[in-house]
């Protein structure tokens, strides 16, 4: 690696580093604001708060790399060619691939960190997220309950609460289920206590009322088909743990299995053809996505490197660079629907990710092969007068 080489590249890594952490830290905190409820409403910590919304960082630079990758590398190059930076380099002998090879460089890294991101660590970080979001849900149920507050356990279950006691007593309870369709009940209860046991918390009512509709079998003409059930019970307990009586197990989505799991899923699991469809979609999107770093930084140093030079041509440059990649990537988000659902399409993922970049390659090294015009020969007077 030459000077010129460390040169450019320490400018690259610095503003990769810098867009990378910075763009995605904006993102973290406009996605952790859906979380934030935790803290003010649930009586979570902030610690927690904190770790269960930093799972989600390595898929956010999984999604940006490729995109600040590029961003990058056209600033820079755009930069340099401003200053003239890249026009005595020029004249000093270096050739356009010579010039481009510290951004390629970059992008081979990138694309590095990018298939360490996608094969490894955003499923294993999406898997611990959503084991923590399921037990918050279904096993905290016991800390999520506050007092004075209605709380919602899982979507179908509310509990409220007037007054805690300091040893955790709960006095004044309401508490609505709706998880069995179409027989809600709600029970009123004098006091109550919750306690965890091997299939999650439970909360132990005493000295209640338990109010439920219940369809009324062969009911006569005109009669309403459904009549109130009211129960006065000493002592009545309801099951906590799961947002759903049918919820047994957690279903495990595409970003938390490998791509063996996604290309071969578990007969055991009966997956719907759908489903099996979206996660074959999902393993070549996986894939192929780091390789749109590439991609996109050839385009990049394609728009920086070739044309004439203007001395107020940045602008012009930027814009027809990000131009381009805004294009691709909504192409990108149509192709990645349209093999999702159909996967005799997935051959366009894979187009996406590497055709840009080849093509402006092509264009970059002067684009051989494509027929120049040709010079028109001189009259002969013209000659004659030369």
């Amino acid at each position: 690696m030459t000077r010129i080489d460390r040169y450019i590249l320490r400018q690259l890594v610095g503003g990769l580093l810098a867009v990378t952490i910075g763009l995605a830290a904006l993102v973290w905190l406009t996605q952790s604001l859906r979380f934030i409820e935790l803290v003010l409403d649930r009586g979570l910590s902030l610690g927690v708060f904190i770790q269960l919304t930093g799972l989600m960082l390595p898929g956010f630079f999984a999604v940006i790399l490729p995109i600040t990758t590029f961003v990058v590398v056209l600033f820079v190059y755009v930069r340099m060619n401003s200053d003239r930076e890249l026009v005595v380099m020029r004249a000093a002998g270096l050739s356009q691939l010579r010039l481009a090879r510290p951004g390629i460089m970059l992008a081979m890294m990138a694309v590095g960190v990018g298939y360490l991101l996608n094969l490894w660590l955003v499923p294993l970080s999406h898997t611990a997220f959503r084991i923590w979001q399921f037990e918050i849900r279904n096993q905290m149920a016991a800390i999520l309950v506050q007092e004075g507050v209605f709380s919602s356990v899982g979507g179908d279950l509310t509990v409220y609460a007037r007054l805690r006691d300091r040893d955790g007593t709960l006095r004044g309870i309401l508490v609505h289920d709706a998880r069995e369709r179409g027989a809600p009940v709600t029970i009123l209860a004098e006091q109550g206590r919750i306690t965890v046991g091997p299939n999650g918390p439970r909360v132990t009512l005493q000295n209640g009322v338990r109010q439920q509709m219940e369809r009324v079998p062969n009911p006569a003409p005109g009669a309403q088909p459904m009549r109130l059930s009211v129960l006065s019970f000493n002592e009545n307990s309801i099951d906590l743990a799961r947002a759903t009586r049918q919820e047994e197990a957690r279903f495990r989505d595409s970003r938390e299995r490998s791509i063996p799991e996604l290309l071969n899923p578990d007969p055991a699991e009966a997956l719907r053809p759908r489903d099996v469809a979206r996660f074959v979609g999902e393993a070549h999107q996986r894939m192929s996505a780091p390789l749109t770093a590439l991609s996109f930084a050839l385009v990049g140093l394609s728009v920086a490197l070739t044309g004439q030079f203007r001395r107020h041509g940045g602008g012009l440059r930027l814009a027809t660079g990000i131009g381009l990649v805004v294009g691709l990537l909504a192409v990108g988000l149509t192709i990645g629907n349209l093999a999702t659902r159909d996967n005799s399409f997935v051959w366009l993922i894979w187009a996406h990710a590497t055709v840009p970049g080849v093509v402006a390659l092509w264009w970059m090294l002067g684009a051989p092969g494509l027929p120049r015009p040709r010079a028109l020969p001189m009259p002969p007077q013209a000659q004659a007068a030369d």
